[in-house]
């Protein structure tokens, strides 16, 4: 898991640094200001992906005496990074536009130019979907930031190519400047919520609701002969799960069977969901909660 999530920030490294020459390529055929904002936030995916790589290998590092939790949380560093990363392209974006906002000019070998950005586009595009599903795939924060950024940079170099077309063909060149401004606010939208979600992680946010009520279905399926299970809590930190709750049990068995029991839905819960690392205080019958517990 751990190599297959290397490679892939490897090959974003590749992949940022040959899209970054072709859309600079483009803009240096057309001259176009909309061009050159893609060709900056190229930029920007390739210093991101050698920061997510740079986190992936951190994070994969094991537990030690200084981090006995491990380093999975330095791949929301990564993604904190990038979304600042993010914000900085769009305000270079947006004076490039404003620049060429002042004094528009026609574009040289626009058909040309769009040709080689569309094929970027086209790499970018098949890319991020990788990006996406894989690291979705291993719980890896820093993969599904850098594959989001490339959709909004797909997404964004769809809407220029068409837009320095019609400027292009309407003779309104003043359409390519207006074009990087909307490309800066799209990316600045983009870097925000690359940061915020990045942000909940690093503050020990509890695991989605759905997932929740997995676990709870899990936990009350494996605990045959257990009176209760409360004070269930959850976080998140890369592709690892931090689960910890409140075992109630008859206080007549003994520590062996009581043991058995934590055994029971720790195995359980790996095998549902995969990384894992799950802390359960034992406690006896007397120690039930008066008001509902979690699981029954």
């Amino acid at each position: 898991m751990t190599t297959t999530t290397t490679h892939l920030a490897i090959g974003s490294l590749a992949v940022g640094i040959s899209v970054l020459a072709l859309k600079a390529f483009a803009y240096w055929l057309t001259g176009s200001v909309a061009l050159l904002s893609d060709a900056l936030e190229s930029i920007v995916n390739v210093v991101t992906a050698l920061v997510a790589l740079v986190a992936i290998r951190v994070a994969a590092a094991p537990a030690d005496a200084a981090h006995p939790y491990g380093h999975y949380k330095a791949e929301f560093f990564s993604a904190v990074i990038e979304g600042a990363m993010i914000i900085v392209a769009a305000v270079l974006i947006m004076n490039e536009a404003w620049k060429g906002l002042l004094s528009p000019r026609p574009l040289d070998a626009p058909f040309e130019g769009l040709l080689v950005n569309g094929l970027a586009t086209a790499i970018n595009g098949l890319w991020c979907w990788v990006l996406i599903v894989w690291g979705r795939r291993h719980k890896s924060p820093a993969l599904v930031a850098d594959g989001h950024h490339l959709l909004s940079d797909v997404l964004s170099s769809g809407a220029v190519v068409v837009g320095v077309l019609l400027a292009v063909l309407t003779g309104w060149y003043v359409l390519d400047p207006i074009l990087a401004g909307l490309v800066a606010i799209n990316i600045l939208r983009s870097g925000w919520n690359v940061v915020t979600s990045s942000l909940s992680g690093l503050l020990d946010e509890a695991v989605p609701e759905e997932q929740l009520s997995r676990m709870r279905t899990v936990i009350a399926t494996a605990t045959d002969g257990v009176i209760e299970v409360h004070d269930l809590r959850t976080r998140h930190a890369g592709r690892m799960t931090f689960v910890d709750c409140h075992l109630v049990v008859p206080g007549t068995i003994t520590v062996n069977e009581a043991h058995a029991k934590c055994d029971a839905i720790e195995d359980a819960l790996r095998e549902e969901f995969g990384d894992v690392t799950i802390t359960i205080h034992v406690e006896p019958d007397s120690q039930a909660e008066e008001g509902p517990a979690l699981v029954l």
